[in-house]
């Protein structure tokens, strides 16, 4: 059986029926529910293409890590960023330079133990041949190889 997550305050993310034990291929991608203050919006989580960075995020999203966290960079007609935990505060300065702390979560594709380290900073992932078209959901990195954190 899954485990629900609840709505929480602060227009963040949270899950429905994402289970906590390995993800079998037939059951179907998790839905994360984002809830705004513009609103609410539902995205598909491509576990099956990404599970390192889907079960990042699911585990972030599961902990309360993103909650009350504001979007730090929104650029009209292009994109919107959110994910650094410094941005709880809207007017912070340094909104956009921070990540997840280290630790381990549960890659929910494999059971497999993954690692956030040097800053929170997962293993890249370059199986997937998804695009950042408009709608899609992406993990912002600095560049450099295995950045991807939170954002």
């Amino acid at each position: 059986s899954s485990d629900l997550a609840r709505p929480r305050s602060g227009g963040t993310p949270f899950l429905e029926a994402v289970p906590r034990s390995p993800v079998f291929a037939s059951m179907p991608n998790p839905v994360a529910v984002f809830d705004t203050t513009k609103g609410k919006f539902e995205a598909e989580i491509f576990l099956d293409r990404t599970p390192i960075t889907a079960s990042n995020f699911i585990d972030l999203a599961q902990s309360g890590f993103y909650n009350g966290i504001h979007f730090h960079r929104v650029i009209p007609d292009f994109m919107n960023q959110f994910g650094c935990p410094h941005a709880k505060n809207p007017a912070a300065r340094n909104a956009g330079t921070g990540g997840p702390p280290d630790g381990t979560f549960q890659n929910l594709k494999t059971g497999a133990t993954e690692q956030r380290r040097g800053g929170g900073n997962i293993k890249d992932e370059h199986t997937s041949r998804d695009s950042n078209e408009p709608g899609t959901l992406s993990m912002a990195n600095t560049g450099a190889p295995n950045t991807g954190g939170s954002q």
